[in-house]
Formats: C-alpha cells, structure tokens, sequence
C-alpha cells in the first residue's frame, strides 16, 4: 500500500516543493505562540479539572490513576484525529503558499478550538446513541470502562495505520467502526441474557450521512469550479503557484478564508467525536462531579417540576386499563430501548420514571444538591427517559398531538441539559490536542491532498472550491446533529475539482483512499470488538 500512496512526482515539483516547503522548519515564533497556548490551555484545563475534583472525596488512589489513564488515551486520540483531519484544512494554504506550514498550523489550530468551544456537544451523544445501552448505564463498572477503552485504542490504532501510509482515512468513520465492533461484541458475548448490540437504524442514519457527504463534495467542488470559470473571468484564479511565491493578494485572502472555514467546522464537527467519551469517562470514574449538570439551580428545577407536571398529564392519557409494571420501571424501559418494542407498559413505565426523576430533583432543589451517592443513578434514570422518548417520537408510538409533543419535547430538553452537557475545560483539552497533533502529523496528508489526488498541481481556484464546499458541508452537518468526515468531504472536493478541470487522477492514490474507505468500517470494528472481548476476561 505504501508503494502505491508514494506516487512518483515530476522531478522538480518533488525538489522544489516537498524538499524545500515540506521540510522548513517550524521556527521559533510558531513553536513559541503554540507552546503559550498550549500551557495556558493544560493549566486552565487542569485547574478547573482540580476545582471540580476538589468536592470529591475519594479515599483511594486508584481512581484517580484511572481518570489520569483514561483521559490520556482519550486525549491521545483527538491528537491522532489531528493526524489526520486538520491536516486536510491546511493543505491547500501551503501548497499555494498562501501561508508558511507554521503559520498555517497555528492559524488553523486556533480556528478549530473557537469551532470546538462554540459547538453543542450535539453531535457527540448522536455517536453515544449507538452504543448498548446498559454499557452505557455501567459507565462506571467493568464492562463501562472495556466498552471506553477498547473504542479509543482501536480507533488510534488504525488511525496511526492509515497516517503512517498518508492515506486520508476518516475519524469518523474509525470511531463508528469501533462502536459497532464493540455493540457486536456485546451482543456475541452474552448470547442468552437479552443484552443489546448495534442499534442499526440509528447506524444506518450515520452511514447514510457518511456516504453522501464525500459525494457531495465531490459534486459541489466540480460545479462550484465550474460556475468560477464563467462568473470570473481573472486568469490568476486558474493558475498553479509559481515557484514560492505567495498568490495575488485577494486570491490569497480567499483562500485563507476558506481554511478558516474547514478548520472552524472541523472543530465544532469533529471535534465532538471524542468529547462524548470523555465524559463517560468522566461520569464513570467521578459520577459526583460530572454525572449531572451542577450548573442546573433552583430557579431551573422549579421550572422543570411545572414541566414534568405537563409530561405526566400527557402521558396519562395513553395508559391502558389494566396497564400495570412489576419490578423497576427503568428495566422496562431499557428493554424498550434495547428491542424498539412498543407496549401500553412502556408509557406506564415512562410516566413512572418522570414522577420519579421530579421528586428526585426538586426534593434536593438543585441538581448539585442531589447526594453523591445517587448522582449516577439520577442520570441513569434521566438517560433512560430520553432516549425512550426518542425512540417514541422516532416510532410514531403513541401517536402525540402537535401540542403534546410540544410538552415532552420541551421535558426532553429539560433532561438533555441535564447530562448531556461538555464542561468547557473539557473543549479546551480536545482543542489542544487537535492542534498538538496537526503540528507533529501534518505533512504525510498534507502531500497526498496537495499532490497525489491529481496529476496536475492544484490551482487556486481548485484548492478555494474544494475548501468552500467542505466547509459548508461540515458546518451544515453540524446544525443537524450529524458527523460528517473532514477527510472524505475535502479529499472528494479536490477530486472534483481535478475532474472539471480536465487534470486527471492519479488512480493508485484514488484507489487506496477508496480502500480505506471500504476498509475502515470492518477493520476499526475487528479491532474494537477484539480489545473489548480481552477486556471483558479481565475486567
């Protein structure tokens, strides 16, 4: 594979580009500026960790070692997605010599953590929905924390696989291939206790969005090259870069623009990826700082008891006579969850589990009030609540009126703030490690972007187009709640725009970016589904 990725460059574009831009050292002000920002960010995020932890009394050492451990590996694996994916936002940048690599490094780490500390943490829980959901709900047990690391450690190594070959592999679709080897691992492990696996619907909406995303930016950078040639006429714009000059200045803005704008959706996109994770690890090793929003107070939990009232009304309509629940309602509802299978019991269940959270939380008045020893156990409830309810408004089942579904979707949002919420110290570190890992990684996918996608050197036209489209791609994606791949949205777009412009591929490069593509999936799920099954004897 590597032979075919080393695809042979015109003698002087391989002496004077890769030798003399691609080995430039960083220099001592961008070493510098990242190295400033790097401490600021370690002791900000370090101090706040330290505060949050400071409430917690914990009377052994081993918890703390395993935070330290887990969130190391977590970390280490945005600082391989750096690798990777920032990597692509700057390649068209130096390969114009719109900016010097360091610069163009710095300049697109910076975007990416204000696009990382904007973001929602949306598309971080749609990730965590396809993991099994009593995986989910022991967190803080064994098979939690096998489920935790098998996914991060597959993930990093077939990330630093695909880097070490330069090929453009997704994050992406690494992290989902690690979850549906770990739910398929799940399920083959305890054939006969009923426990969940894959929720392939919910997967099925995940790779749907990952297979039109890379067509999207194929088709959106071809066209959109296309309609430059006609609306500007300026020969400058179509031209490749001439030795080390820098582009015509507006040129040169243009493209900076769109780097901004791949760097900033890929932070407030991809960087969420392992945001989610971070916080089962969190909610696993410290439920009591991290399992419930403390940041909820009295004035927000006496609006949500006049909400919960509204739910409970609702609900109560849809009850059968007769309907009934023996045991504990949250089993009722996690075997919803797991079989998608929709009885009267289920919204009896439902209504049960929402008194039960509104005399939880408005008995203590604040969601910090609630005693540490029920903070995980008041988050599980809240979990297993919303997904039921997505699950429900997803199915049709019951079939809620217009203003009834007003009710429960605002209670849903109610609930949502109440565990799926990213400290921001938590954006900082993920940021950081982004940034850290496109400084150390960047120039193996910078060279297969830049060069070995088409025959020809990339024009400015080509490198703004396909930037353009990734951009709005991924930023679009985001306001959906959906991932997208940075990789195969911006690689597919300077395809595209090597097709309108007549330049030609280069086949081996296309045909090994196509392989990690095919390969991802089974190969990240193989390698998941392995660690968590040798986990599992242990742990």
């Amino acid at each position: 594979m590597s032979d075919a990725v080393a695809v042979a460059l015109p003698p002087q574009e391989s002496g004077s580009l890769l030798d003399k831009k691609l080995k430039k050292s960083p220099g001592k002000l961008g070493i510098a500026i990242f190295g400033v920002v790097l401490v600021a960010g370690l002791g900000y995020a370090g101090s706040q960790l330290a505060h949050d932890l400071s409430g917690v009394h914990i009377l052994s050492a081993w918890p703390y070692i395993l935070l330290g451990v887990a969130l190391l590996i977590a970390l280490g694996f945005e600082f391989v997605n750096g690798f990777h994916d920032t990597a692509n936002a700057v390649a068209t940048v130096i390969y114009t010599h719109s900016l010097e690599p360091h610069i163009a490094v710095v300049w697109s780490g910076m975007w990416n953590l204000i696009g990382v500390l904007t973001s929602s943490g949306a598309v971080a829980f749609s990730i965590l929905s396809l993991l099994p959901v009593e995986l989910i709900l022991q967190v803080g047990k064994g098979a939690g924390f096998a489920m935790v690391f098998a996914l991060l450690i597959a993930a990093m190594i077939w990330n630093l696989s695909t880097w070490w070959f330069g090929l453009p592999a997704s994050s992406s679709h690494t992290l989902i291939g690690s979850i549906i080897g770990v739910g398929l691992a799940n399920q083959l492990m305890n054939p006969h206790t009923g426990t969940s696996g894959v929720d392939w619907v919910q997967a099925g909406n995940v790779f749907k969005v990952l297979l039109i995303s890379p067509l999207v930016g194929f088709g959106g950078a071809a066209l959109l090259l296309l309609i430059l040639k006609v609306c500007v006429r300026n020969p400058a714009l179509y031209e490749s870069p001439k030795g080390t000059e820098p582009p015509p200045f507006w040129i040169r803005c243009l493209l900076i623009l769109t780097c901004t704008g791949v760097s900033f959706g890929h932070g407030s996109n991809d960087g969420q990826k392992g945001m989610g994770l971070i916080m089962l690890i969190l909610i696993g090793v410290v439920p009591t700082a991290y399992a419930l929003n403390h940041a909820v107070g009295y004035s927000q939990v006496q609006n949500f008891a006049a909400v919960s009232d509204q739910t409970d009304e609702v609900l109560g309509h849809y009850i059968a006579p007769g309907a009934s629940v023996t045991g504990d309602p949250r089993e009722v509802l996690t075997d919803y969850i797991r079989t998608k299978d929709y009885s009267f019991n289920t919204t009896l269940a439902l209504r049960a589990m929402v008194e039960e959270i509104d005399k939880e939380v408005v008995g203590y008045k604040s969601l910090a009030g609630v005693p540490a020893g029920q903070q995980q156990n008041v988050r599980n409830n809240m979990y297993v609540v919303s997904e039921a309810m997505r699950l429900m408004a997803k199915s049709g089942k019951p079939t809620f009126t217009a203003q009834e579904t007003t009710v429960l979707s605002n209670y849903k949002k109610w609930i949502d703030n109440s565990t799926k919420f990213i400290p921001t110290w938590v954006k900082v570190a993920v940021a950081l490690a982004l940034g850290l890992g496109t400084m150390v990684g960047w120039k193996r996918i910078v060279v297969t972007v830049g060069e070995k996608i088409g025959k020809d050197h990339l024009t400015y036209a080509q490198g703004a187009a396909a930037e353009i489209i990734a951009a709005a791609t991924i930023i679009g994606a985001d306001q959906f709640h959906m991932p997208v791949s940075t990789t195969h949205v911006l690689s597919s777009g300077v395809a595209g725009t090597m097709v309108a412009n007549g330049s030609g591929l280069q086949i081996a490069t296309i045909r090994n970016i196509a392989m990690a593509w095919v390969f991802t999936l089974p190969a990240a799920a193989l390698i998941a589904g392995g660690l968590f099954w040798v986990m599992r004897q242990f742990v």
